[in-house]
């Protein structure tokens, strides 16, 4: 794993970010190009565009947030990747107002769809990003996990409220708009032309263990991140992950066209 996703903020990026990179590796394999084209929308401060651009790709970081734009060129040219990171404001329905289609061997695209109106032509503007064959790295939140955090709680009520609302919400005052199945997210990147290569459970356990465990047992930290790990793949684990995360490629021939 990458030094720079260390030590804490890598219960929450690890499992995204071993995945990720071996896809990047990939890619690169399979274009014989060491710089890979890469979109993040959403990308926010740069959590996952700093750290691809030292491996050495170009990044290209879309977001509606001017505040978040500026801090991200200020942490790319600390890390001393300013060259290789671009920002620029916008958001995934727009994308192509600030962003050119099929330009990109890989997208990322991390904490959008809770947020957007269209989820669906949130995944289609991604995938039309692409590459014939191009990478897209899906992450946003799951309903169970959020049953869960709910129920252990002790807030029993919001927990069965989060199960039967359409948008996974717990209550008014929940901060996230939406939340998904894993079902959902795949059936939404199929549509959109993407062979699903793999569901990741993000954050499994990580959300639900007292911090000051973690932060005062020794090993505790190592010992989670490996369980973390060993878990993600597990469909079973799927159904209580705190965010989901799909992997799949573009079709060479592309997506489907809608009538």
């Amino acid at each position: 794993m990458s030094d720079q996703l260390r030590p804490r903020a890598s219960l929450r990026t690890a499992v995204v970010w071993d995945v990720l990179k071996d896809a990047l590796d990939r890619q690169v394999k399979a274009t014989g190009r060491d710089a890979l084209d890469v979109l993040d929308t959403g990308g926010g401060t740069g959590n996952f565009a700093v750290p691809v651009a030292r491996l050495g790709h170009r990044v290209t970081v879309v977001d509606p947030s001017p505040n978040a734009l500026f801090a991200l060129e200020r942490r790319a040219a600390e890390a001393g990747v300013a060259d290789r990171v671009r920002g620029v404001q916008g958001d995934i329905l727009g994308l192509f107002e600030v962003v050119d289609r099929g330009g990109y061997d890989a997208v990322l695209c991390h904490g959008v769809l809770e947020y957007v109106d269209d989820p669906a032509e949130g995944v289609r503007n991604a995938v039309d990003a692409l590459r014939p064959s191009g990478e897209l790295s899906l992450l946003a939140a799951g309903l169970g996990g959020a049953v869960l955090a709910r129920a252990l709680a002790g807030h029993f009520t919001e927990a069965r409220r989060a199960l039967t609302d359409p948008a996974g919400r717990w209550g008014e005052g929940d901060p996230v708009p939406r939340r998904y199945t894993a079902e959902q997210l795949t059936e939404l990147v199929s549509a959109a032309g993407v062979e699903v290569g793999a569901v990741h459970g993000v954050r499994v356990f990580a959300d639900l263990v007292p911090g000051v465990l973690v932060d005062t047992e020794p090993g505790a930290m190592e010992a989670l991140l490996k369980l973390e790990s060993a878990v993600a793949e597990l469909p079973a684990f799927h159904a209580v992950a705190t965010q989901l995360h799909v992997l799949g490629a573009k079709g060479a021939e592309g997506r489907p066209q809608r009538g």
